[in-house]
C-alpha cells in the first residue's frame, strides 16, 4: 500500500512566479512540476559521482611530467616546519600549522 504525504514549502512570491511560469511552460501543475524536480535532484548524486569518475578516466589518459614522489612530499612537509633558528639549529619544538 502507497502512503501520500504532504510537503510544505514556504517560498517568496517572486520564487512561486517563476515555478509556476517554468510548470506552465511545460504544461504541468505545480505539484507535478515539483515532484519532478524533487526526482531528479534525488537522482543529481549519481550524475555528480559519474561525471567525477568520467573526469578521472580522462585524466588517466594523459601523461604529464611529474617530479619524483618523495622529494614533492619532503618539500610538502618541509613546509609544515617552523623556520630554522640562526646558525640552522632547530629548536625541538613540533610545527604547528597557522
Amino acid at each position: 500500500m502507497t502512503m501520500t504525504r504532504r510537503l510544505q514549502v514556504l517560498l517568496d512570491d517572486d520564487e512561486l512566479d517563476d515555478i509556476r511560469a517554468a510548470a506552465r511552460a511545460q504544461k504541468l501543475t505545480v505539484a507535478e512540476w515539483v515532484r519532478g524536480a524533487l526526482r531528479g535532484a534525488r537522482r543529481e548524486p549519481t550524475a555528480t559521482a559519474e561525471r567525477k569518475l568520467a573526469a578521472l578516466r580522462q585524466g588517466t589518459r594523459y601523461e604529464f611530467p611529474t617530479g619524483d614522489i618523495e622529494a614533492m612530499l619532503g618539500e610538502i612537509e618541509q613546509g609544515y616546519a617552523p623556520p630554522q633558528p640562526a646558525g640552522g639549529r632547530r629548536t625541538g619544538r613540533p610545527a604547528t600549522r597557522r
